[in-house]
């Protein structure tokens, strides 16, 4: 089972408590003393959560008085992200998944920057294979920022759905991605059940909480098993579009 920091569990705990509300804008948090006597941890761990929240605008220090919630930044309204078991089901037909793994890794360069974390900072990482009807059509690759779920190593997702389990702990607000044709790796397509030169289609997705980025996924799907669309209704004011 992965360690995860001790300040990173109290950011985590902080951040909850901002998000439902425990704290408002303007309130107090405790002070250093209070969540190293609170979380068991020294006062230097307590300060470094303290910091960082501060540095990420969520949190602000007045000398002499403590530190407070600070974070006024709007928030977007929600997305709806449709996940692939819903669209299995949808269809009519059989779900399953495989884990084929769930564990800690050191951000990268590229994760880094994505989460706006320093390199080798702990992420949590999962490999999740999509069946439709016993057919591999989904690998599904995450990284998720501990600090938004620190217990996502320990979930089921062949229980629930990590879109689900996220939602919950940190309701999405924003999402972006983009859509590219990809040839798998050996390695991908050993999961996927299909030949190297198959096409595929991959979508990269960050997600956002209204506390930051949530998640980073990588998502493959065999071309000839599966295809986007959807239905666009158009108003006078966008025919031109057309």
């Amino acid at each position: 089972m992965s360690v995860i920091p001790q300040f990173i569990r109290i950011k985590a705990s902080l951040l909850a408590a901002i998000e439902q509300g425990d704290y408002l804008p303007g309130a107090q948090v405790l002070s250093e003393n209070q969540l190293a006597e609170k979380h068991g941890v020294s006062r230097m761990t307590a300060r470094r959560a303290l910091t960082e929240l501060v540095d990420e605008g969520i949190l602000a220090r007045s000398q002499g008085a403590g530190t407070f919630v600070c974070d006024q930044r709007p928030m977007s309204s929600m997305l709806t992200i449709s996940g692939i078991r819903d669209e299995v089901l949808a269809r009519g037909h059989d779900y399953q998944c495989h884990v084929l793994a769930q564990k800690s890794v050191p951000a990268d360069s590229y994760a880094a920057s994505c989460f706006g974390v320093a390199e080798c900072e702990p992420m949590f990482h999962s490999l999740i294979l999509h069946l439709e009807n016993e057919v591999p059509i989904q690998l599904e690759s995450r990284l998720v920022n501990p600090v938004m779920a620190p217990d996502y190593l320990e979930q089921n997702f062949t229980a629930v759905t990590v879109n689900q389990y996220l939602n919950t702990i940190a309701p999405l607000t924003e999402a972006d991605h983009s859509v590219e044709a990809v040839l798998a790796t050996t390695e991908e397509a050993g999961y996927l059940q299909i030949a190297t030169t198959i096409p595929c289609l991959q979508i990269h997705r960050r997600t956002y909480s209204r506390r930051g980025v949530v998640s980073l996924a990588r998502l493959i799907h065999p071309g000839n098993r599966y295809r986007l669309g959807g239905h666009l209704h158009f108003s006078p004011s966008n025919e031109d579009a057309l």
